[in-house]
C-alpha cells in the first residue's frame, strides 16, 4: 500500500445553496467517486465547528464575513457560520461515496483555532492525526481533491509536502473561493513547494 486519495471537505455548506458555497462545488462529486477505486486508501476530511467558533464573523462584534483579523496564531479570515457540528450543512454531500473511506478526519472542532489543513490546525503545531495514520499504513503518495482549492486543499498540500509526502492536487477535481486573488496565490505557493498540479 502506498497511495491515498484525500477528499477534502466535500460538505453541504461548501456546495451551492450552502452557508459558504464554493461555486460549482457539487460538480466534482461524481468524478471524485469514480477516482476512489484507483487508490489503496481513501480519507475524507470534514469541517466540524462548534457553534460560535472563533473563526465565525458572528463571534466578533462589529466584524463582517471575509474580514481579516489577528488571532493568537496569526491572521484569520472571518467566515460565515458554516459546518456547525451535527448540522445538515456539516454533512457530506449526499452523492459522495463515504463508504469507501477508511478514515474520516474531523477538523476545526477546537473553538479557539480554525483548521484548514488536513494535517494541522491553523496554529501549525496541533496535529489532526492524519500523518500518523498514513505513516502506519505505509502510504507515501497523496492525491488531493475537494473544497476549496485556495484554502483547505492548499494548506493540506503544503503541510503534506513539508512532512515528506509526494503530493499531487487534481485541480480539475477542486473548486476555489478565490477571495482577493487567493486562488492565484495558492497555486503559486503549491507549485513553489513542489506540489504536482494535475
Amino acid at each position: 500500500m502506498s497511495s491515498a486519495l484525500i477528499v477534502i471537505d466535500v460538505q453541504n455548506d461548501f456546495c451551492p445553496g450552502g452557508a459558504l458555497a464554493v461555486p460549482e462545488g457539487d460538480q466534482i462529486v461524481a468524478p471524485i467517486n469514480d477516482l476512489m477505486s484507483a487508490f489503496d486508501a481513501v480519507v475524507l476530511t470534514q469541517d466540524w465547528h462548534p457553534a460560535a467558533h472563533s473563526s465565525f464573523a458572528s463571534s466578533h462584534a462589529g466584524k463582517s464575513a471575509y474580514e481579516l483579523v489577528e488571532m493568537p496564531y496569526g491572521p484569520q479570515v472571518l467566515w460565515p457560520d458554516h459546518c456547525v457540528q451535527s448540522s445538515q450543512g456539516a454533512e457530506f454531500h449526499a452523492a459522495l461515496n463515504v463508504t469507501r473511506a477508511g478514515l474520516i478526519i474531523r477538523k476545526g472542532f477546537n473553538p479557539a483555532i480554525d483548521s484548514y489543513s488536513a494535517f494541522f490546525e491553523n496554529d501549525q503545531s496541533t496535529p489532526t492525526g492524519l500523518e500518523g495514520y498514513l505513516r502506519t499504513r505505509g502510504i507515501t503518495d497523496l492525491t488531493m481533491v475537494g473544497l476549496a482549492t485556495d484554502f483547505c486543499v492548499n494548506y493540506s498540500a503544503l503541510d503534506a509536502v513539508r512532512l515528506g509526502f509526494d503530493v499531487r492536487v487534481r485541480m480539475d477535481l477542486c473548486r476555489a473561493i478565490d477571495l482577493d486573488g487567493s486562488l492565484s496565490a495558492a497555486t503559486e505557493a503549491m507549485r513553489a513547494a513542489g506540489v504536482a498540479l494535475a
